[in-house]
């Protein structure tokens, strides 16, 4: 059932990224130059989409959280710490970075799959490439996320 859960959401989801065009790195990189705004060119559609995904996420969590666990698990996946450290600074630069020079995040690349041109072929190569540097990388030389108090 987790996995049928998991197809329908994300067609779902994939259906929204394409409607909205996000899957078209053009239209993301329009909305990420703002010196298109003084010639007109500027596209802010992504705002739009991001605005309508709050819209529906936010009171979505409200009903969620309001429950005793998930539908489909015994507990909820939250994540241990709210810790701001070097590594989620860093990957949150890198995340923005390639998404400004691709125009594809993982949201918008995997739904661009389906259409059988080469960038978001490539973009996910990419995209596994950096996974798997960034874990070995991250064994070397960070040290350990601290464990939460309980």
């Amino acid at each position: 059932m987790r996995i049928l859960s998991a197809l329908v959401i994300g067609l779902i989801f994939g259906v929204g990224i394409a409607i909205s065009g996000m899957m078209n790195p053009a239209k993301v990189l329009n909305f990420f130059d703002l010196a298109q705004i003084w010639d007109g060119t500027w596209d802010p559609s992504l705002a739009f989409v991001m605005g309508g995904a709050l819209a529906v996420t936010i009171p979505g969590y409200r009903l969620v959280f309001g429950r005793p666990a998930p539908v489909l698990e015994n507990r909820f996946q939250l994540p241990d710490t709210r810790v701001i450290d070097r590594r989620l600074v860093l990957g949150s630069g890198v995340f923005g970075i390639g998404w400004g020079i691709a125009g594809f995040c993982p949201g918008g690349a995997l739904p661009a799959l389906g259409t059988g041109r080469i960038e978001p072929f490539l973009f996910v190569a990419a995209l596994i490439g950096g996974l798997l540097i960034a874990r070995v990388v991250q064994a070397r030389s960070l040290p350990p996320r601290p464990k939460p108090a309980t």
